[in-house]
């Protein structure tokens, strides 16, 4: 009896220790972003401690395979275009960070891994009139269609469009407000989804405090 009693004890010990080991990390996780050659749109949720254009390049392309880089410029209204002129010289090297998106020209396929710590504060962007670039931050997994999107932005229909970038077609899916809650086509979306989105109003979304970040596990898309 003792016997059976002591192989009972290990096996508990054991279980418990095998989901404690396997539980997801609070602190460390990434987003993929599937990128094909030629134009791609991606987003950085997580703390990579990447700062600049020039580092983001190398990480995705070691051997120059990324040959463009752009960032979108809200009171111009237009792409800063930060050019690879090889040997990691990127000129303008404009900075990065959480939270920024990009549009890059590739070479080649491949799978960028935004992959870090959580970030010490969610993404908050300043939407202006006029087109933006915004990515869903970690801590809204609620939304997971464009219409949510849009409504959560502007209840009152501020947002009249937002953009879902085609890989496979290399063109952009135009959704569009028609009133109402009523978004046609109103495709799916997830955290860390780069969105590129038409306004008429300035926002500030999402509203509340940047500080608080929900614990968020390791995931792709």
């Amino acid at each position: 009896m003792k016997k059976y009693l002591f192989v009972l004890l290990l096996i508990v010990s054991l279980s418990i220790l095998l989901a404690v080991e396997s539980a997801p990390s609070e602190t460390v996780g990434y987003v993929k972003y599937p990128s094909v050659v030629g134009f791609n749109f991606a987003a950085m949720p997580m703390d990579d401690g990447m700062t600049l254009v020039s580092e983001v390049g190398m990480y995705m392309g070691p051997n120059d395979e990324i040959d463009a880089i752009f960032l979108w410029n809200n009171s111009g209204q237009y792409w800063d275009g930060c050019t690879n002129y090889g040997g990691g010289f990127w000129d303008p090297d404009l900075p990065v960070g959480p939270g920024s998106v990009l549009y890059y020209s590739s070479f080649y396929a491949f799978d960028y891994y935004s992959i870090g710590t959580m970030p010490a504060a969610n993404a908050q962007y300043n939407i202006v009139p006029g087109f933006n670039t915004i990515m869903i931050p970690l801590n809204r997994s609620d939304l997971t269609l464009v219409s949510e999107v849009g409504n959560d932005i502007g209840p009152a229909d501020e947002i009249d469009a937002i953009f879902l970038w085609n890989n496979a077609g290399q063109y952009w899916d135009g959704c569009t407000n028609y009133g109402g809650g009523f978004w046609d086509p109103d495709l799916p979306v997830s955290i860390g989804t780069p969105m590129y989105i038409s306004s008429s109003a300035a926002i500030t979304w999402p509203a509340g405090p940047r500080g608080e970040v929900r614990a968020s596990s390791s995931r792709s898309k």
